[in-house]
């Protein structure tokens, strides 16, 4: 008998986790309003550093003794990227109450369409590894933010911080498909 496996839909499961992390995000918000745009992005990094260096700790010892989840930890550093991504904006475009969900979605909607880019040169080479090591690139990305942030954004032959983070948020939606948060 002959079955045809059915290749994951990666723009279908980037969807799902859209959906997911804007949830969390579009409550919190009705919870806390802006009151995060009173962070310095070098705190929103320091925050994404440290829920990153929780997952890697829970990964190393394969135990945990608080309740929040691996997956909320994912949820959260993929949802302070773009917080940060929306504060280095914000000296462009204000950012208010009426217009945090379309600019959350638009940031979203950004590293979506760099993610398609790069699973077409790359193969989605990123569905083989594993989701340490998915975490490690995200410790990696933070580390280089942190350097990009002490050297007051004066970079030679780098990225930016922005595509820093944008690289932060798709490797989270890697992590989230992985661990099985979306089908």
């Amino acid at each position: 008998m002959n079955t045809i496996t059915k290749k994951p839909d990666t723009n279908e499961q980037f969807s799902a986790v859209m959906r997911i992390c804007f949830d969390v995000f579009e409550k919190k918000f009705k919870d806390y309003k802006l009151s995060w745009t009173i962070l310095r992005v070098s705190s929103i990094t320091d925050q994404i550093f440290i829920k990153l260096q929780r997952i890697r700790s829970i990964e190393e010892k394969g135990e945990q003794k608080i309740e929040d989840s691996v997956k909320s930890e994912y949820i959260g550093a993929l949802n302070y990227s773009i917080m940060a991504l929306l504060q280095i904006d914000s000296q462009k475009q204000e950012i208010t109450e009426a217009s945090v969900m379309k600019l959350y979605k638009n940031k979203f909607n950004e590293a979506k369409e760099l993610l398609a880019k790069k699973n077409h040169d790359y193969d989605e080479a990123w569905r083989d590894m594993r989701v340490s090591s998915i975490t490690d690139l995200m410790l990696m990305k933070i580390l280089r933010l942190k350097q990009i942030e002490d050297n007051k954004g004066q970079l030679i032959a780098s990225e930016g911080a922005s595509a820093n983070y944008l690289d932060i948020i798709n490797y989270c939606v890697f992590a989230l498909i992985r661990i099985g948060a979306v089908e």
